[in-house]
């Protein structure tokens, strides 16, 4: 059984997350709860738990804090825990600046049971991995191989504006045999419906390769992001990696490479570069390896576009379907698309995600089915093979949230005019009233107000106003003692004749019998 602990200042919460998953995963955990951060770290200490579930904002000891804690404990303890934050729509920055501190996941509030779960499958999944690790022994070799490609993960993937002992550092990767001066690799495989290739299965097949290849001496990893990361291997030896994919009839392989370095701090500047020359193969969908030497000073940065993106925003739900287009290809400088940074790139997508696709999410959220499926296949570029493919499902997706939300605006607007039709309708029932009267009140094509008023009330005009002035009739039967003929005019009708024929086709009866029945009613009470 596992120590989980809970960390929220809502009992409610507390009380909520553990019954959900004391349900959904029976003499699993053994759950203790803490109403904020110093509770919690407090609980640690005196008996540390392999899984902490924290808010980001409570008194006392904020999320972060904790987290920032925990962190500073490591090598203090047996136990390092896997981290899952919550957080609120408005933390959400708070969120990803605490990925920093190795959180492996975060769920947005109200918490949604799947994803908890979801949460809790994959940190058991990480938890049995480090279990592994710990207990393969047997095997020297591997097991420090396995150690320095945990301590090179964590190298890479620190902050750059981190101070690292070098000398601590440089022993815990082997940094002493790399094959030097090196060059730093990324490596990924993606099929052409832009999944990406399993990591032990992509490790089995390089490690196939590297059997024949005489650069055996470096470091090896897999960073955060799935990427293949490989040290101390020359320029060669990737283009023939890449030529062995390829005759195996596998052009999925895409592969960028740093320039040289010979100091163990040109890892992470190398790890860098590395990144940036595949970005470039994302780019370019015929080149499948870049080296940064060659490409770096080509590619334009340029600044957000505030102002664009705004208007983006603005135009989804109205007829301006071109002018999106047109707009998005403005946003991404399609037309310098071989010379513009994939950073830049990467930041402008992160910007329609958060500034345009979440707000209509947040405004309209689940339903939206069908276009959330599609949302999730195009939240994040590295769901695609090349930019062409993300940019081409990007503008289907933008346009058929313009269409959703044009649909939904369209229905509040139909459901306004309807209501000011009705309204007008029952104030000028007694008037000489037509359809063509009132849909050009509404300022709606006569066919189109037709069919929209029987979608709206149920009922085809005519027959809506036939009822609205008997109803009136009927009530004028009741509290006047006016003549019949006066009651049809004052209700509308044209004569006494029709007044009759309509009455009776709705009631049953005549005016003249149900105001006797009237009458009668009264008078036996």
């Amino acid at each position: 059984m596992r120590n989980l602990i809970i960390v929220d200042d809502e009992k409610n919460i507390r009380n909520g997350l553990s019954m959900m998953i004391e349900r959904e995963f029976p003499n699993q955990y053994q759950i203790r709860m803490a109403a904020q951060g110093q509770e919690a770290l407090d609980m640690f200490r005196k008996d540390p738990a392999e899984v902490v579930i924290t808010d980001i904002r409570m008194p006392v000891m904020d999320g972060i804090t904790l987290i920032e804690s925990l962190a500073g404990l490591a090598g203090t303890t047996e136990v390092k825990p896997v981290l899952i934050i919550l957080s609120g729509y408005d933390d959400f920055e708070y969120a990803k600046a605490a990925i920093r501190y190795q959180v492996k996941e975060y769920l947005l509030k109200p918490i949604r049971r799947d994803e908890l779960f979801t949460a809790l499958r994959k940190t058991e999944e990480t938890l049995q991995w480090q279990a592994d690790i710990h207990q393969r022994m047997a095997s020297g070799e591997t097991y420090l191989q396995q150690l320095q490609a945990h301590a090179l993960k964590e190298l890479l993937e620190q902050p750059r504006d981190t101070a690292i002992d070098l000398e601590a550092a440089s022993r815990a990767i082997g940094f002493e045999q790399y094959v030097k001066p090196f060059r730093v690799a990324a490596i990924k495989y993606k099929y052409e419906d832009g999944n990406t290739m399993n990591k032990e299965e992509l490790k089995q097949l390089i490690d196939c390769v590297m059997e024949t290849s005489e650069e055996r001496n470096g470091g090896n990893c897999f960073d955060s992001s799935g990427r293949l990361v490989l040290i101390g291997r020359s320029e060669r030896w990737c283009a023939d990696l890449a030529e062995k994919f390829k005759e195996r009839e596998m052009d999925g392989l895409f592969i960028g490479i740093s320039e040289e370095g010979t100091r163990m701090e040109h890892i992470r500047k190398g790890y860098d570069q590395a990144l940036k020359a595949l970005g470039y193969t994302f780019v370019h969908p015929n080149v499948k390896q870049a080296s940064y030497q060659e490409l770096h000073e080509q590619l334009n940065m340029y600044p957000i576009p505030e102002d664009h993106l705004r208007r983006l925003g603005n135009m989804l739900g109205t007829d301006r379907e071109r002018e999106i287009k047109l707009l998005l290809l403005e946003i991404f400088h399609i037309p310098d698309m071989p010379h513009v940074d994939v950073s830049y790139l990467e930041q402008v997508s992160t910007r329609i995600n958060e500034q345009i696709l979440d707000e209509v999410f947040r405004m309209y959220g689940e339903s939206m089915v069908e276009v959330l499926k599609l949302y999730r296949k195009v939240g994040t570029m590295d769901n695609h093979r090349h930019f062409h493919a993300y940019f081409r499902n990007l503008e289907h997706l933008l346009l058929s949230v313009n269409e959703y939300v044009k649909s939904i605006r369209s229905a509040h607007s139909e459901h306004s005019e309807m209501k000011a039709a009705v309204t007008y309708m029952e104030a000028n029932y007694h008037k000489p009233l037509n359809m063509a009267m009132v849909s050009n009140h509404v300022s709606l094509n006569y066919s189109y107000f037709s069919e929209a008023f029987k979608a709206h009330t149920g009922e085809n005009f005519v027959l809506y106003l036939k009822k609205l002035r008997i109803s009136r009739a009927k009530e004028l039967l009741h509290s006047s003692n006016l003549k019949l003929a006066d009651i049809g005019k004052q209700v509308g009708f044209e004569n006494m004749k029709q007044f009759s024929r309509v009455f009776k086709e709705l009631e049953g009866i005549s005016p003249h019998e149900y105001r006797l029945k009237v009458y009668s009613d009264a008078g036996n009470r």
